[in-house]
């Protein structure tokens, strides 16, 4: 049992859209800026966004006919992502396994619409299909962006599988489709795995470096640093756990440099450091965080408490829920709760340590969890996918209003107190934009 929480969600919910079927923790994804993809497992793929209808902005779910789908197909995992510049062009994948009685054969599909003026029209690139059949059975299907040394970039997609093996599909521009291509070549570090990856996280950083998790079925945690110039393993770690691995997630914690491991840094010169972080969820053990990875590896594990109480943790998700600048912890779960955890700051020789703020429960177990602006106000949405349908959370307007008008005054207040020779700058005015906005681009695309 869960301890008392004082804390409340933030929350309200919007909208309730039931399925005709249920989904999976892999069938769930943002297409576009303000549209989801929900797949089911009975080969149905639903379109959810919010429409002007009658003057007033309402939800709507409609099914999108994707071609070569049979209606006998279980969809395993969907993904989607916008092609990465110069090119234009939405691009869905979705994976699933057609039972013909005597044999079941999974397939990867990939959409893209090459007509000039359909590149992101979803009804166009639901009929633009290239159908692969695959060799293996599919898990979770993936999308990153590789970032070559000339300063070119390119998503592509990454599909895991039971052959334990990770499988890259990109794009031949040439011939206007996807090939899969050796995972090597451009993603040593998934060469030899020592399981079927579950879940895989990718997370760019900087001096063109990139770190990338995975979990696997047997409790495998793995984790490199790489230089994507190369690409070349820069540091590799590996840790064990007792059960099969369902999330991993890297994340960045802003800290005051005193906090921080700041080797090669002055600390006199910084007045806060980026540390970066991994989260790992598993289907009985606790939730942990591996603090500042990039520096220690896995050696410094902080437990979420009270994490392995609700069930499995099906889905997790980092985002700035409170608009301060650090990103809070969700964790979804088999047992039909919904936690968030805030990272405590330390005090003196303490460490920080990541406390549960609220829960929220729901009536069906929790698959999958996108935060998105899908109403166009400049305020996210939390899309939360159950074994039910799909629930729409919002912000309360009055306090996100309320923290706005407190920001401003506090900025003018400030602003205030300057010597009266000092300019008000553009970035004064940029900060103050910021500060609310700081965090909702930070969960993972």
């Amino acid at each position: 049992m869960l301890p008392d929480i004082k804390g409340s969600c933030p929350f309200a919910e919007d909208s309730f859209s039931r399925f005709p079927s249920q989904s999976n923790m892999y069938g769930l994804c943002q297409a576009g800026d303000q549209e989801l993809l929900a797949a089911t497992l009975k080969g149905k793929v639903v379109c959810f966004r919010y429409q002007d209808l009658q003057q007033k902005i309402r939800p709507v779910a409609k099914e999108v006919q994707f071609t070569y789908i049979p209606v006998d197909a279980e969809i395993v995992s969907i993904d989607a992502f916008n092609k990465s510049p110069p090119n234009r062009g939405l691009v869905v994948g979705i994976t699933f396994i057609k039972d013909s009685g005597d044999k079941a054969t999974p397939f990867l599909n990939i959409y893209c619409d090459y007509e000039p003026g359909s590149e992101f029209n979803l009804e166009s690139i639901a009929q633009s299909c290239l159908n692969l059949e695959l060799q293996f059975t599919p898990f979770q299907l993936y999308h990153t962006e590789l970032q070559f040394a000339e300063g070119q970039r390119e998503t592509v997609f990454l599909l895991s599988g039971h052959d334990q093996r990770i499988h890259l599909y990109k794009e031949n521009a040439s011939l206007h489709q996807f090939e899969e291509q050796p995972v090597e070549r451009f993603f040593p570090e998934l060469k030899e795995l020592p399981s079927n990856v579950l879940w895989l996280d990718v997370l760019s950083i900087d001096d063109g470096r990139r770190l990338t998790a995975f979990g696997c079925q047997n409790g495998c945690v793995g984790l490199a640093l790489v230089n994507q110039r190369g690409p070349e393993i820069l540091q590799s770690w590996r840790l064990q756990q007792d059960s099969p691995i369902s999330t991993v997630s890297l994340f960045p914690l802003k800290l005051p440099a005193h906090n921080s491991n700041t080797e090669g840094l002055r600390v006199d010169e910084v007045s806060e450091v980026t540390e970066y972080n991994l989260l790992v969820t598993s289907t009985i053990e606790m939730a942990v965080v591996y603090r500042d990875v990039e520096r220690c590896g896995v050696s410094r594990p902080v437990c979420l408490s009270d994490s392995d109480q609700c069930d499995a943790v099906l889905c997790a998700l980092l985002i700035d829920l409170d608009f301060d600048g650090q990103l809070e912890v969700l964790l979804g779960t088999y047992g039909q709760d919904l936690l968030c955890y805030k990272f405590q700051q330390p005090v003196g020789a303490t460490e920080g340590q990541f406390r549960l703020m609220w829960r929220r429960s729901f009536r069906s177990s929790l698959l999958s969890i996108i935060y998105l602006d899908l109403t166009g106000d400049g305020v996210k949405e939390l899309a939360i996918l159950t074994i039910k349908g799909l629930h729409i959370l919002q912000h309360s307007l009055t306090s996100t209003a309320d923290l706005v008008l407190q920001r401003l005054a506090d900025r003018v207040a400030k602003l205030s107190d300057a010597p009266k020779d000092q300019p008000i700058t553009k970035q004064d005015c940029e900060r103050i934009t910021a500060s609310t906005n700081n965090g909702q681009n930070a969960s993972a695309s």
